[in-house]
């Protein structure tokens, strides 16, 4: 008899977002996205950070002050899309732990992706999540929230 309580392709390429964010070295936020195609195949995978080249020691990671982290750091979604090395995204899903910023909306509409699954909206209210929220929805993007079936998803190194 099968087993019963695997995952979901949703919950199962959200944990390997999930997994990518471990890669970040943003001391606040660790945002990761993965990008699949129709076949469920992934694509492509990305996480917040400075652009290649740029060291992590040289830059600042503040979230205040007058030298922060913002007009360096390369979100997580837009390193997906630049990871994916020209492959092609047309209808293409992108799996991300935090809804994509408006700069990230125009990076996801460009690439040809439709549909954006994400886990937390802490930022609604931001005028720039709005502004992603409606251009989305303007280009005829399929958005959705994932409620996983299980609050975590335990992986260990340790083979049986």
């Amino acid at each position: 008899m099968k087993r019963t309580d695997y995952i979901s392709w949703d919950e199962y390429f959200m944990g390997v977002a999930l997994l990518a964010a471990k890669r970040s070295k943003d001391p606040s936020t660790q945002v990761g996205a993965c990008i699949v195609d129709d076949s469920n195949v992934i694509l492509s995978t990305g996480y917040n950070g400075f652009p290649k080249g740029c060291s992590d020691d040289e830059f600042p990671w503040e979230r205040e002050g007058s030298d922060t982290k913002y007009p360096f750091v390369v979100h997580a979604e837009l390193n997906a899309i630049l990871n994916a090395n020209g492959k092609s995204l047309k209808d293409a899903r992108l799996y991300v732990a935090l809804f994509p910023c408006n700069e990230c909306a125009k990076a996801i509409i460009q690439s040809g992706i439709k549909q954006v699954t994400y886990l937390s909206d802490k930022y609604a209210e931001d005028k720039m999540t709005i502004a992603s929220k409606r251009m989305l929805l303007s280009a005829g993007i399929n958005v959705k929230q994932l409620i996983p079936s299980k609050d975590e998803i335990c992986i260990s190194f340790i083979t049986e």
